[in-house]
């Protein structure tokens, strides 16, 4: 057996890493160890649960100033220890994180092959995302394999002149994961949501999810937002509004002070993912400054404003799928209006970054990767699907 390490330390990568590891489950030579990294500690675990997933290997990495700097110095030297212990023939990073980057150096200096999954993201801006965009880029010169999720992102390596060799247009498997948890369709967990719930379906009313959390939002354009979505609430009457809180202290504080006391908003405690996908499919709008929810929303039909005046995720723009609004409150406020207004729904089953495959896509990449004959692969040319 030829072991695969899949890093994970945020929900988001939890998630994507998920179908590829279900992918690899009964594969007779690529074994998946999912290596937990501890970056944000619980919720990595809640995610994976979702998918009948446990980590295999759990890193504690106590933390004292949260910063940056501290995480990876911290990351760095366990997962060497853990990829010293274990000597697999790949490590499959997800993503922008502290976590990917950190994986990827550790792999990258002994010499073992570094898999990137949803490669090629870009906006050409070092500040926005801030710090996504320097990772995704510095992860881009060590990586041996670019698991790229749209043309777009394998044309933007390809401009970086990595070899076209390397890059394998698989799409994203967050598609692969948002359809699971939706098919399983199971009850809410959180008692908020549930409540919620009921309400919407005793009253009819429409529901708008918020997700905001970006580093380069914290602070007054945060706040911008968020003054927003209650003015939102205001403007609609028919509308509930429910925004499930960063764990991170600042963000929370801001949100309870801006949006606590009015009788259409919930802010609840961040949701575990099958929880999430129920909010995210009866969604009348989605507000997000998150990544993951703008390659998810278009499953389902939902419309999604970008609170960020650029995305890495041009495809659902593109597609009009998604709107970038920014954190102007006039902006943000006009198009909520608009889309509530009409009505607005956008075809279901349509989504621009894949058609929920991509996780067999994955496994073939990586059988090739490894030296497997050619008889091995169950990858198939990427689709091109417009929203």
């Amino acid at each position: 057996m030829k072991e695969v390490v899949l890093l994970a330390g945020t929900r988001p990568e939890a998630v994507k890493i998920a179908p590829v590891a279900l992918a690899l489950a009964d594969h007779p030579v690529l074994r998946p160890v999912i290596v937990h990294s501890g970056q944000h500690s619980a919720v990595v675990g809640q995610a994976l649960r979702a998918f009948g997933l446990v980590a295999d290997v759990e890193l504690d990495v106590p933390r004292a100033s949260g910063s940056q700097a501290e995480l990876m110095a911290r990351l760095v030297p366990e997962f060497d220890r853990v990829l010293r212990k274990r000597d697999p023939a790949v490590v499959l990073v997800q993503g922008d994180t502290t976590t990917a980057l950190a994986g990827a150096l550790a792999a990258f200096w002994r010499g073992i092959p570094v898999a990137h999954l949803e490669a090629g993201l870009r906006t050409g801006d070092l500040a926005g995302p801030f710090p996504e965009e320097g990772t995704r880029q510095m992860i881009a010169r060590i990586a041996t394999l670019h698991l790229a999720p749209t043309d777009d992102a394998a044309a933007a390596l390809v401009g970086e002149d990595l070899p076209d060799r390397e890059i394998v247009v698989t799409g994203n498997t967050v598609v692969d994961a948002v359809e699971r948890i939706a098919l399983a369709d199971r009850p809410a967990r959180d008692p908020d949501l549930a409540l919620l719930e009921r309400v919407l379906d005793e009253r009819s009313e429409r529901l708008v999810l918020v997700t905001a959390h970006r580093r380069e939002s914290w602070g007054e354009p945060l706040e911008r937002v968020l003054r927003s979505v209650r003015a939102i609430a205001d403007r609609h009457p028919d509308v509930r509004v429910l925004l499930p809180a960063h764990p991170n202290p600042a963000v929370r504080a801001m949100a309870h002070d801006v949006l606590g006391g009015h009788d259409r908003i919930v802010v609840t405690e961040p949701l575990d993912y099958s929880d999430l996908v129920r909010a995210l499919r009866r969604a009348a709008l989605v507000l997000t400054d998150s990544g993951g929810i703008q390659e998810e929303a278009p499953s389902f039909g939902v419309p999604v404003l970008v609170l960020r005046d650029t995305t890495e995720r041009m495809a659902a723009v593109d597609a009009g799928c998604a709107w970038l609004v920014g954190t102007d409150p006039i902006r943000i406020i006009a198009e909520a209006g608009w889309v509530l207004g009409s009505r607005l729904r956008l075809p279901l089953g349509r989504n621009p970054f894949g058609d929920g495959s991509a996780a067999s896509r994955v496994r073939g990449a990586l059988e090739r990767l490894v030296g497997l004959p050619s008889d091995f692969s169950t990858a198939s040319l990427p689709l091109r699907i417009p929203c």
